[in-house]
């Protein structure tokens, strides 16, 4: 049996749309501060007119360019970026160098507020896009390294927000009023940096009864539903 790691991979954050990387700012300095080497991208256009597929060639692109191909890596992608992230671990080869995986507040499922902005990444992020029935119709793939996905139920961008949840992984509910503050809350902050010290590679998924983060141990956390 493959022994399990808990090594710290260089992290590489992906923004949503009509962002940049500079929304990451206060998780670089947390993480930095926690003692990761953290990277991030300006994606371009952000502003949900470019297609999802090509806005991920992008992440490629800067993975290959920035680390050794034998250098592996931690993806953690917000929002639109979480779907661009996928496509980039499902579609673009990602999944041979990525072992730990967060989305936060990602529209997984599609979300409604993409119909007010007429432009093919937002096309794309609509419920039951022809994008996400490809991604989704094997997204038990993401079972091969440590998925976790952190959403709050508040959120008025991702709606449903339940859209945020994954049949694979580990799955973290934070309580938090909006969708932008998932990135600043100290407790989305904490989220992340859990989720980043995940051993690798992940467990098969397995679906486990809801319950508090405060009954379980760290060692146990995989693959269930936690309450922060």
């Amino acid at each position: 049996m493959e022994k399990l790691t808990h090594r710290r991979n260089p992290v590489v954050l992906v923004h949503g749309i009509f962002d940049t990387g500079r929304v990451f700012d206060k998780m670089i300095s947390d993480l930095r501060q926690r003692g990761w080497n953290v990277y991030d991208l300006d994606l371009l256009p952000n502003t949900g007119h470019g297609s999802l597929d090509c806005l991920a060639q992008q992440v490629a692109d800067f993975v290959n360019a920035t680390f050794a191909p034998e250098q592996s890596i931690d993806l953690v992608g917000f929002s639109m970026g979480g779907i661009v992230s996928r496509y980039y671990v499902q579609r673009l080869g990602g999944i041979k160098r990525v072992q730990r995986f967060v989305t936060i507040s990602s529209p997984h499922h599609g979300t409604w507020v993409a119909y007010c902005n007429p432009g093919l990444g937002c096309v794309q992020m609509r419920p039951d896009s022809a994008l996400l029935q490809d991604l989704n119709q094997d997204a038990d793939m993401l079972s091969q390294i440590n998925f976790t996905s952190i959403w709050t139920p508040y959120d008025l961008m991702i709606i449903p927000s339940n859209s945020s949840q994954m049949p694979v992984g580990r799955e973290v509910i934070v309580p938090v009023m909006s969708h932008a503050w998932m990135l600043t809350d100290v407790r989305s902050l904490s989220a992340v940096a859990e989720a980043l010290t995940q051993p690798v590679p992940a467990i098969a998924t397995q679906q486990l009864q809801s319950v508090d983060l405060h009954t379980i141990s760290p060692a146990n956390q995989e693959n269930k539903k936690l309450y922060l």
